[in-house]
């Protein structure tokens, strides 16, 4: 059998098979209103059509840890128990299908206030239920978007707070991995890039400083998370800057330390720092978390224009990486899964109410 299709155990958890959704947002919560930021019927649907379709693990999309950490005001959250037990129902039926339910905790720091991409994605102001984004320097991140309030040290214990207060109602509303997503631009990557990160207290400057904030979430998160769970950390492997970014070499350094602070899985990405074009092709970012699985003892999941069944099996049996994220491909076909174990002789666990499609 392949190698794709084999278990996964994690601590106390064992994921099915090594074929994983990755976090995508929908954009599609309410924005105002006593279910603000709470999943409602896309989201049923969208994530139940993933877990029949054979995915092991399903990552929820960046769920905010607080109003002003989305991206957009149409993100999930988990900064009330109202929006816990929205999840309930989501998280209920992945697990009874064989998927092991994840999500995503995120801040979205200087990123925050857009629009939904499909309108352009532009920053909102107050008058479009938008508001005024945080970063760990007043620096915008380009000419569209606003310049951010800087936080004080106050606002950035407040926010470590806040992570670990979502990952206890993650825990309450039946997740059973939490992703800390420090990837992507968003705030905890912020602080690790000297690119947005201007500080000159202990959050800037140094290597340690500037992954300072990041390891105290993972530590006040993996305070709260059940021994028994896994905890995984999303990260930009690089920031394809040319200088003055965060790089592969960080990663690998930052990997091994963050598996001592109890990480249980890189899931390893790049980018998002600024608008640098970045140049995609297929499989264009599993050769960073093949160095970081090569290089240190934390396992990764790999990510990056993974669609052809064939190649997601190599990525695994040639030990790149301990488990493949497809997005695009499963928005495409959410039983990516299904048909990829037919092509290559693996199994995946198929509803009774679909056999006869098998």
């Amino acid at each position: 059998m392949s190698a794709l299709f084999e278990p996964c155990t994690l601590r106390e958890v064992t994921i099915p098979n090594r074929v994983w959704m990755p976090p995508m947002c929908q954009y599609s919560a309410a924005p105002e209103g006593p279910l603000t930021g709470a999943p409602h019927d896309w989201h049923f649907a969208h994530y139940a059509a993933r877990a029949t379709g054979g995915a092991g693990l399903i990552v929820v999309e960046a769920t905010a840890v607080s109003p002003e950490g989305r991206i957009s005001p149409y993100d999930l959250g988990l900064w009330n128990d109202t929006q816990a037990e929205a999840f309930r129902r989501i998280t209920g039926f992945l697990a009874a299908q064989g998927t092991v339910p994840a999500v995503q905790l995120a801040h979205a720091g200087r990123r925050a206030s857009t629009d939904r991409p499909w309108k352009g994605g532009a920053p909102l102001g107050p008058e479009a239920h938008g508001w005024q984004p945080l970063a760990p320097s007043p620096v915008a991140f380009d000419d569209r978007h606003p310049v951010p309030d800087e936080l004080t040290v106050d606002q950035i214990r407040a926010i470590v707070e806040q992570f670990a207060a979502a990952a206890r109602r993650a825990l309450d509303a039946g997740f059973e991995i939490v992703e800390i997503h420090g990837a992507h631009g968003y705030l905890i990557s912020e602080f690790l890039s000297p690119h947005s990160n201007h500080r000159t207290d202990a959050y800037g400057g140094s290597y340690e400083n500037r992954t300072r904030f990041a390891l105290e979430v993972v530590d006040a998160v993996r305070a709260v998370w059940p021994d028994d769970k896994p905890l995984f950390f999303r990260i930009s492997a690089t920031d394809w800057l040319e200088e003055n970014g965060w790089s592969p070499d960080d990663t690998v350094r930052f990997a091994g330390e963050l598996h001592t602070h109890g990480i249980d899985l890189l899931d390893v990405s790049s980018g998002g720092a600024s608008g640098v074009r970045i140049p995609v092709a297929p499989g264009y970012q599993v050769p960073f978390a093949a160095r970081v699985k090569a290089e240190t003892s934390m396992p990764v999941a790999a990510v990056g224009l993974i669609t052809d069944a064939e190649q997601a099996a190599k990525i695994v049996a040639n030990g790149e990486a301990d488990a493949v994220l497809l997005g695009r491909e499963l928005l495409r076909n959410p039983s990516w899964p299904r048909l990829a174990a037919r092509e290559l002789g693996g199994e995946v666990r198929v509803p009774e109410q679909y056999h006869r499609s098998v």
